[in-house]
């Protein structure tokens, strides 16, 4: 840790955010920021209720006709799988895809058969190109940027939103929740739906063509799918009284195989959030997961600073790891330890459409103040 390190009296978010701010009290800008604007957004009380039926009905009227209600990414992670259970009580027919980008973990790929087979749905498993997410990921390493989720987060939803297309679907259903995400040091990472970015870092330092790829650009993104195609995504758990051990409970009476900690199915994610970003960026994600659940009310300051001072690794894991994922990728333990070491640079000292996007942004606030609403791509 830094001589000045200074961690929140509230949360358990520190310094390690550059841009974090107190208050005379020792309270940090993330805690104000929840309390401010996360809080009006989530309702886990009988307003979601409210909320979470009527999307409901719009959804299953849209569907009356149609093969499908909505469609649903199924990572085999807590959040989507919970919400596969949810979305079955609810009765809706979701699409339900899987896209596997090369990096399931056993544990993922149990746990997403026996949601299916418990929700008797098919499974619809999009497998992406290997040598071109080989050779996107590869780049990113090379690169040095903090967020190498990227291929595979970019992947996974563009390929959702261009099958909900494809199958005339307006409602994406995701796992994403206020209740254990709503802390997000921006300074940590760059979007991940900046499709500009993603092939002008592959240009500079990848060595082979990603057009097999669903790689989508930024005014797809922010036009096209909502505006042009209706696509709307919904969030069906922050209408819901979501508590992630809780979730984890109700899922191990269908067979769930826990993986340790959140996005750790996946692993690449495990990977990249328990050694990339901590050792070469001092970034432990534990930190904004941990301080969602406590300022949500689910565990206590002093239950998040115990996990917090457990290891991220064990060595002998550490090493397996390291073993599997530089042999996936092809490289020498020289190569891959280079990588590991690349200077280390932000996604925006590459091309990208962050000026186009902070335009939007402040265009979107000058409108909501004016109207006296939001407007937002989630709900």
């Amino acid at each position: 840790m830094p001589v000045d390190h200074r961690e929140c009296v509230r949360c358990v978010m520190d310094t390690t955010d550059p841009e974090i701010v107190f208050d005379d009290n020792g309270v940090c800008s993330h805690c104000h920021y929840f309390d401010n604007e996360v809080k009006p957004r989530w309702k886990p009380d009988e307003r979601g209720a409210e909320a979470l039926s009527r999307q409901i009905a719009v959804m299953r009227e849209y569907g009356r006709k149609r093969e499908y209600d909505c469609i649903l990414g199924l990572s085999g992670g807590v959040d989507s799988s919970y919400m596969a259970l949810k979305v079955k009580e609810f009765g809706l027919r979701p699409l339900v895809i899987h896209v596997d980008a090369g990096w399931n973990s056993e544990s993922a790929v149990s746990n997403i058969k026996n949601i299916v087979d418990h929700c008797g749905w098919d499974l619809h498993t999009v497998v992406m190109d290997w040598p071109e997410i080989r050779e996107l990921q590869l780049a990113y390493l090379r690169s040095g940027v903090a967020n190498q989720d990227v291929p595979q987060d970019h992947v996974f939803f563009a390929s959702l939103y261009k099958y909900a297309v494809k199958n005339s679907i307006k409602t994406v259903l995701s796992g994403g929740n206020l209740a254990t995400e709503a802390i997000f040091p921006r300074s940590w990472h760059y979007t991940a739906m900046d499709g500009k970015n993603i092939r002008a870092i592959n240009r500079k330092h990848g060595s082979g063509s990603i057009k097999k790829l669903p790689i989508i650009s930024f005014w797809q993104y922010y036009f096209y799918y909502p505006l042009a195609k209706g696509l709307k995504t919904f969030r069906p758990l922050n209408f819901l009284p979501y508590n992630r051990d809780e979730a984890i409970e109700e899922l191990k009476k269908i067979g769930f195989k826990e993986y340790g900690s959140k996005h750790c199915e996946s692993i690449f994610t495990k990977f990249f959030q328990r050694y990339y970003l901590p050792h070469r960026f001092g970034y432990d994600k534990r930190r904004p997961h941990l301080s969602s659940q406590i300022l949500s009310g689910q565990i206590t300051r002093e239950e998040a600073l115990v996990e917090l001072s457990e290891p991220l690794y064990s060595e002998r894991e550490l090493e397996n790891d390291k073993l599997y994922l530089r042999k996936k990728l092809g490289l020498s333990q020289d190569e891959f330890e280079k990588l590991l070491e690349a200077p280390k640079r932000k996604a925006e000292d590459y091309p990208s459409d962050e000026k186009f996007y902070k335009f939007v942004k402040s265009t979107q606030a000058r409108v909501e103040k004016k109207l006296g609403l939001r407007i937002r791509r989630y709900s």
